[in-house]
């Protein structure tokens, strides 16, 4: 049976073995590399990847691939994070980025993310194109060309020097080393080793690391920085009194913030807060961009600050193109991934990890304390997502019933409809529920954002009974 590889909202992933082989990896790239050959020259493509097993291997696959089909390769030896990789092929005037990684997924994973010529997760019609082109390599059954090293081998690049020197630029390392806070970093060890971590030793500021050390099946776990995951890192801010405790996941593209006290904030009041503090200290007020899914104190902000607001589909490539655009000082999305005006179009885990310890040091103040100093100034928001594993046929049914606009939810009454992505429910009191369905498997996901913290639970309990009914 032959694999039909397709490039979701971040590239292509499976598990290593099974469907992620040498045979489709070299498909996947041949796919690539045709694209390539339709934009301007120079042909020249990065190769990258983080650090799970066989990634070595697998750029090595796709560097003679690349040269079979007349495109230049460059090798990024050591892993690196995926914004590092963005941030580099635009530096370096590239075609695009091939990155190895399946990000904060199970070891077993790995991946393929395509970053086109602005550094950007490739759109659906650059992928549809990438596709299409994989399809047809299958359909006609031709040897995909592979070409050896030169004697000197393929082209190298250093992705770190210039990266870290952006980062230097983007956030007040000054700040952060007068205020004499002490960090804590996670790396979850993946991309983000020697980072987070070096640049702000290198600013004198304290910071410790844990999980700093390659290891391929990532503790035995998923490489994500969720609050359950977490707690080594806790127990080191406990015994050094830490200020702040930040994490990164596989490819470093997606952060975790723990508080002073060992509280994990939920990336939703991640981005809230940050908006909140650029449009104080930066004085930038071009616009915000969040998902769908994404809480809805940005809209309040936004409203507060007066400035645009953007709300996209799930998927960071549509944040991208507004950064791209100068439309908006931050971009968000409540699964952790963000990025700043005049970065890369890409989920930044390292520079969101950076930018809070400098509010945390300029402000002075916990975050725990912030938060609540933003709901006194635009009300509480209080969300959360919760995934429902349906049967293939409950998943059928679940999709006819989302065709249909609803005029209540367990007696609540639906003020507006919103079909950005998925189906969002509006209530009158301002609370919502949004329903997404996984692409790859049977899941659906259900995101509710209560305006109290004693509705909360009764608002769950209301968009369960909707997936289950």
């Amino acid at each position: 049976m032959t694999t039909a590889i397709k490039f979701g909202t971040s590239g292509w992933r499976a598990i290593v073995a099974d469907e992620f082989t040498v045979a489709n990896i070299r498909l996947a790239v041949a796919g690539i590399a045709a694209f390539v050959k339709t934009q301007p020259e120079p042909h020249r493509v990065l190769v990258g990847r983080d650090p799970r097993f066989l990634g070595e291997s697998f750029v090595d696959v796709a560097a003679r691939v690349l040269a079979g089909a007349g495109v230049g390769p460059v090798v990024i030896p050591e892993a690196a994070p995926t914004p590092a990789i963005a941030f580099a092929v635009r530096e370096l005037k590239a075609s695009g980025a091939i990155n190895f990684t399946a990000s904060h997924n199970p070891p077993e994973y790995n991946g393929i993310k395509f970053s086109t010529s602005d550094g950007a997760p490739s759109l659906p019609e650059v992928t549809g194109k990438i596709e299409a082109a994989i399809a047809a390599l299958q359909t006609s059954g031709a040897a995909i060309p592979v070409a050896n090293p030169p004697a000197r081998g393929f082209e190298t690049a250093d992705v770190k020097p210039a990266f870290l020197k952006r980062l230097a630029e983007l956030v007040d390392l000054k700040a952060i080393a007068k205020s004499k806070i002490k960090v804590v970093y996670d790396p979850f060890w993946g991309a983000g080793r020697g980072y987070s971590s070096d640049i702000l030793r290198e600013a004198g500021v304290a910071v410790e690391t844990v999980h700093d050390y390659r290891d391929v099946l990532f503790g035995g776990h998923a490489p994500e920085p969720s609050d359950e995951l977490l707690g080594d890192a806790k127990a080191k801010m406990k015994e050094m009194g830490a200020h702040l405790g930040m994490a990164t996941d596989g490819d470093a593209d997606r952060f975790g913030i723990v508080d002073a006290d060992g509280s994990f904030i939920q990336p939703n009041y991640i981005i809230a807060l940050l908006f909140d503090y650029l449009v104080e200290t930066r004085g930038w007020r071009n616009g915000v961009a969040k998902s769908v899914a994404t809480t809805n104190l940005i809209n309040a902000l936004a409203d507060y600050h007066k400035v645009p607001l953007y709300e996209t589909p799930v998927g960071f490539k549509y944040i991208g193109e507004l950064i791209n655009g100068d439309k908006i000082a931050i971009g968000g999305e409540e699964s952790a991934g963000l990025t700043i005006r005049g970065h890369v179009p890409e989920k930044d885990g390292v520079l969101a990890g950076l930018l809070m310890a400098e509010m945390v040091a300029t402000r002075g103040k916990s975050l725990g304390v912030q938060l609540k100093e933003l709901f006194a100034k635009v009300g509480s928001f209080y969300p959360l997502r919760e995934n429902f594993h349906l049967t293939p046929e409950g998943m059928a049914a679940f999709t006819e019933k989302l065709k249909v606009d609803p005029v209540e939810l367990s007696g609540r009454k639906v003020a507006s409809v919103v079909r950005t992505d998925g189906l969002k429910l509006i209530l009158a009191d301002g609370s919502w529920v949004c329903y997404r369905l996984s692409g790859t498997e049977p899941v659906v996901r259900a995101y509710t954002e209560a305006r109290s913290e004693q509705d909360s639970e009764a608002l769950k309990a209301a968009a369960k009974k909707f997936v289950l009914s």
